[in-house]
Formats: structure tokens, sequence, C-alpha cells
């Protein structure tokens, strides 16, 4: 058959958009019927002008059988073109159903020999016409579509940002390391919500887990927040501690003011404030003794070229 398509060889991506595909959503809904009570050379007419090679025979809406154009090749080399179609239609018809995946009907093409296929709904209504071109059209179209979408990911037309202004508040106690870790998977379910690159939430859940776990850790509790904003994120630890004398020796690597206790749970490394400072675009820290310390971690909404 002219246009056979076979599973086995086609590659992945094409099967893995085959088997996203149903039946209904490449067959032609431009149905071409005739009555069994119509004579064959109506029949070959319609196939004339429609330009098709076979012709659903209905009664109402239910399929009776098929006429094919070796039929009306036949008709016409034994002198019955005028007789009416019943008797010759083929009425064991090989139907598809609508809800089938696609990958389903390319298996009928491989089995049978048939040109077209009826697609039928579950009310046995003749619903379509399935051809090999119209499932080749179809991956033609779903694959441009993939295209599409891999470009703009690639190339935005636009630079990336967010729509939405978006702002969460978390509350976070002194030592609570149960919840430890919940308001960065809250902030990284955000970004995804949001079509984020993948790049720039591992950046952001790193932050604001660093900066989530200084608060359990350094203070006697605070809150963090995250803004959303055109083109940039924002993620901002307020605390209500002791402060910091010197801040510019708690961002070195390595420093930490952890007892040991705190430092056998794996936690007080000194690597905290470093950490967010590694992934951010912008850090700023302000810091009082006996009022409390304010960290922001800024991360640009663009990947690295």
């Amino acid at each position: 058959m002219q246009g056979k398509i076979s599973l086995e060889k086609l590659p992945s991506v094409v099967t893995e958009i085959l088997l996203r595909l149903k039946v209904k959503d490449a067959m032609s809904q431009a149905l071409h019927t005739a009555k069994k009570t119509n004579t064959l050379k109506e029949a070959q007419n319609m196939m004339k002008e429609k330009r098709i090679s076979g012709i659903p025979i209905v009664e109402g809406d239910r399929l009776l059988g098929i006429i094919s154009v070796d039929d009306i090749l036949n008709a016409f080399d034994k002198g019955y073109i005028d007789d009416p179609i019943e008797p010759y239609m083929t009425k064991t018809v090989v139907f598809l159903e609508d809800d089938m995946p696609l990958t389903f009907a390319i298996s009928y093409f491989d089995k049978y020999s048939f040109g077209r296929f009826p697609v039928i709904n579950k009310k046995k209504q003749l619903v379509g016409i399935l051809t090999s071109r119209d499932i080749l059209m179809s991956l033609v179209q779903a694959l441009n579509q993939e295209i599409k979408e891999l470009e703009d990911k690639i190339h935005p037309e636009h630079p990336l940002h967010s729509p939405n202004k978006i702002h969460r508040e978390f509350f976070i106690k002194k030592l609570d390391f149960e919840n430890a870790g919940k308001a960065s998977f809250e902030i990284k379910k955000i970004l995804k919500e949001e079509n984020i690159p993948q790049k720039i939430i591992r950046r952001a859940a790193i932050a604001s887990y660093e900066l989530e776990i200084n608060i359990a850790i350094h203070s006697e509790g605070g809150k963090m927040l995250f803004d959303l904003e055109g083109e940039y994120l924002v993620i901002t630890a307020q605390d209500n501690g002791p402060g910091i004398a010197d801040p510019d020796k708690v961002i070195k690597p390595g420093y930490s003011t952890a007892n040991e206790w705190i430092r056998s749970l794996g936690f007080g490394a000194g690597m905290g404030l470093p950490n967010v400072i590694k992934v951010s675009d912008d850090f700023k820290i302000e810091s009082e003794v006996g009022k409390g310390t304010t960290v922001k971690s800024i991360i640009l909404l663009k990947e690295d070229d």
C-alpha cells in the first residue's frame, strides 16, 4: 500500500507522539456516503467528484458496508454499473473506533490491504474515515508543534519573565527541623507553575533552602518572603535573633557559629550564605546586634548564554 506506515521502523519520538494521538485526532470528518439503493454509477460519479477511492454505505448513521473503486471497475467490466450498490458492497466491514490509539490504526493498515477504514463512535455511529494519508498529515502537524515548542524554549521571542506578580510569606520557627525545607518546596512549586526554566528553579531552591535553615538554626525564628515580579525574583529572610556584629565575616566559606549539637545533625557547616551568594545575581545582608538580620537573594529570570 502506498504511504504504508510501520511502527517498528519509526523513530522513538514519532512513536511517542503517535501514542498520544487517537483515531479521532487524525480522521477526516468530511463524510461522503451513499445509500444501498444508489447505483454503482452514482457511486462512481461521487468518487470522481470528491476524488476519493471508497464510499461508506449507510442507513441513517448506521454503517452497512463499503464500496471501493475496485468494485466500480468490476461493474464496468461486467456490465452492471447501473445496478444498485447493495449486492456488490463489502458487508463485512473492518472499522476503527474513534477513541482507539492511532498506533492501533497503524497496525490495521499493516494487517489489511485496505486504503481506508470507516470510524465509528461508542454508539456505533459513523463519524469519520481514516486513510494512511490522514495519519501522516496528523503526524506532521504534531511534529511541527513539538518543534515550535522546542524552539520557543531554546530561543524565546521575549526575555524570560513572569506575567504574574506573586508574593508569599513563610513563617519559620527556631530549631523546627521537621518542617525545614517546606518553604523551599513551595517556592519551587510556584516557579514550576509559572513555567520558569529548571536552571533558575534550582538556583531559587538552593537560596531559599539555605536561608530557611539559617533562620531555624541561628535565630529565634522569623519569616521568609518570596516575590516574583516581571524579570526577577526576590527571596528575603528576616529573623528575630542576636544579629551579626560583622556581616562580612559570616559570608566567608567555612565560618559558622553553630554549636556541636547542630553540627551533629548535619547543619552549620558554614556554607549556607556562601551558597546563597553563589546562586544569586545580587545579594544583600543587613544586621543589627540584638534585633535581627535581613538577607536578600535576587535572581534574574534569564538563562545563562
